[in-house]
Parts: C-alpha cells; structure tokens; sequence
C-alpha cells in the first residue's frame, strides 16, 4: 500500500483548510458564539509554578522505551511543517530548498549574555546523544523515534537568565525564498512558539539535531527544532532562529490562531478533548510496510512521562489551562 493510499483520514480529524486560510473569519464566527476563556494567552496569568527538581536518573528513565520504533521512511514522509505545505505528504515532497548551513540562533531577552548560537559550535561543544521519545501531535497519530540532540538547558543557560525569565520564546525562519508555504497565509507567520521556563529547563526537553543518527531532513524541521515530548507535537518548533526569554507568557501560533482549541501549555491530556475531535486515544504510525496507521491505542497523560513532569504543574487546573 503506498503512503498515498493509506492517508485517508475520517473527515473530522482533519480542520477545514478554508478554516486555517480565512481566519478573519474565523474569529468572526467565534464572536457570535459562546464567551470562551483564552486560557494561555498574554493577558492570562496562570498560578506560579511550584518548586520541584527531578534527579538525573528519573529523567533517563524518560528516555527508554521497548517500544516498536517507527520507521525511517514514515518519520520523514508524513509531517506537518506548514511553511513547506499543508498537507500531511506535502513537507517531504517539496523541493529542498531550505539552506542549513550556516545556521545561527539569536537569543537575547531577559538574561545576562545576550548572543548568537552558532549550530556547528553547538556541535562541537556538546555530544549529541541517541535518546528515544514517544511523540504525539493534536491530531491523535504518534510516533517512537530515536532523536539525536542536546539538552535545551545546557544551551539556555550559557546565555544567564535572569529572574525576570519567566519564559522562553522561540521562533522559526520565515524566508518565502526557502519556504514555498509562507506565500499562504494558513498562520500568521513566522511560527512561534513557547515555554514557561522551568519547562525549558526540564531534562526531558531538547533541541534535536538528528533522527536515526542522521541529520535532521528538510520536513522535520532542520536543522535544529524542539522537542518536548510530553507535549503534543505542534510545541516542538522547527527550524529555529531565535529564542528570548521574557517576563509575559508569549503568544504562540496556533494560539493565535484559534486561542479556543489550542493553548498555550498543550500538554497532552486525555481527559480535555479538541472541540472538534476525542483526544482520548491515538493513532500510533505502525511501523511495518503493509500500513501506515496501527490501532488506536489510549492516549497517556502527558505522553506517558507523567512520572518525569506532573509535578510541574501541581495545584494547576489543566482543563483551564491547556
């Protein structure tokens, strides 16, 4: 069965394309309904996050599985990375354009050392290791894929933030020379997103550099992207450029765009459903050659990492705060 063929997804897990490319009216239709809280917006204040550590070797139990990894072909073949096209095929089929190298990161914001992150000094001054992550997406398909990278931590605290850091903001590239997908408007470009700080600092989060110990393709998100796996995966941005640290929760794209589906924590959570969709359980890409998707299997809080991260968010109320 070809890629093609095993791609027909039910009608109600996919949103309308019309409703990402005219999201005036959007907002529009959202006004004549029902007041909706925009939990995890900017003007939201969300209780101060509780004081907790994590020892090393809780957070390398996050990294093992004995799960069936998903194969190479399908991590890089079925992706969403909008400014390479809407569609689920369309990132791995777009001409690769996209130039890696050189390739720095801007950080600046609220810290001591403000400065550039060069990705070969990146490189060179830590080493990569091979850690394997169940990643989830909103839509309900996951994947087990063994990721190369860095701490995002280490790299964070080079840069000394201060006490104001509440948060860390991030940006992808937005070049309609590299990036066919930016010449439609489906978000509002460039691609942002975010974390509350002590997120950032977790163990389990990481910049990825690599999958399959190859460098990172065009589609996933090359040549640096988050990874944040207990997350779902539309908070681990692609292609990075820039990362600041502030004092105010940032917006972030999807928020902006539809502050009523998509929050600014997005952790997964079976128990709050998308308005349009169950988010109760999952769609793990199977990992053979006869098909694409296995059965649906229960989705677990927090991606299954709840042992490494719930303590992250004690006394919050995550169906407010999604």
């Amino acid at each position: 069965m070809s890629i093609r063929d095993a791609l027909r997804i039910p009608a109600r897990e996919i949103t309308d394309e019309a409703v990402y490319r005219d999201r005036r009216r959007l907002l529009q239709a959202l006004a004549l309904g029902p007041a909706l809280g925009l939990s995890g917006c900017a003007d939201a204040d969300p209780p101060p996050p509780p004081k907790v550590t994590i020892t090393p070797e809780q957070a390398r139990r996050g990294f093992r599985t004995d799960e069936t990894l998903t194969r190479y072909e399908d991590v890089t073949s079925y992706n969403n990375f909008y400014e390479f096209g809407t569609g689920k095929t369309d990132p791995s089929r777009a001409p690769k354009t996209l130039r890696t190298r050189p390739w720095s990161v801007q950080v600046g914001g609220e810290c001591a050392k403000p400065g550039t992150l060069d990705l070969d000094d990146l490189l060179k001054g830590l080493t990569p290791e091979e850690r394997v992550y169940r990643l989830r997406c909103v839509e309900g398909w996951s994947m087990v894929i063994p990721w190369t990278g860095v701490p995002l931590a280490d790299v964070l605290k080079r840069f000394e933030p201060n006490a104001k850091a509440k948060y860390v903001a991030f940006t992808t590239l937005a070049d309609p020379q590299q990036m066919p997908g930016i010449a439609y408007r489906s978000i509002e470009w460039p691609y942002k997103e975010g974390l509350r700080i002590d997120e950032a600092m977790h163990p389990l989060a990481f910049l990825a550099t690599g999958l399959y110990g190859k460098p990172l393709p065009q589609q996933n998100g090359a040549p640096l992207r988050l990874v944040v796996p207990w997350k779902y995966g539309f908070k681990s941005i692609k292609s990075i450029v820039e990362i600041r640290f502030v004092e105010r929760m940032p917006e972030t794209a999807w928020h902006e765009l539809q502050p009523h589906e998509y929050g600014f924590f997005s952790n997964v959570n079976p128990a709050v459903d998308h308005p349009r969709w169950s988010q109760k359980t999952e769609r793990r890409i199977s990992g053979t050659a006869s098909k694409l998707f296995a059965e649906r299997i229960p989705t677990l809080p927090f991606n299954g990492y709840a042992a490494q991260v719930a303590s992250l968010y004690a006394g919050m109320d995550l169906k407010k705060w999604f």
